[in-house]
């Protein structure tokens, strides 16, 4: 499993971009999203959990649900 940071998400098209550290970035749409019924949707600054997965364009995200980002603690 992959994690990372939604960067861009459009609400109208259903799709967008996870940012992941030291990697591109991977397109998501909204039929790759998990819930607990209700919406499919994402929002900016959302972190989450998924696998990339080859798509027709090139790698995208799949099984994408949002989870806690982990807590940074300061070096001492």
């Amino acid at each position: 499993m992959e994690h990372g940071f939604v960067k861009i998400w459009d609400e109208l098209k259903g799709f967008g971009y996870i940012e992941i550290t030291g990697q591109d970035d991977v397109f998501v749409h909204f039929s790759g999203i998990i819930n607990d019924g209700g919406f499919k949707k994402l929002a900016v600054g959302d972190y989450v959990e998924f696998v990339v997965v080859e798509g027709i364009r090139g790698p995208q995200a799949a099984q994408v649900h949002v989870i806690d980002a982990p807590v940074e603690t300061e070096a001492e």
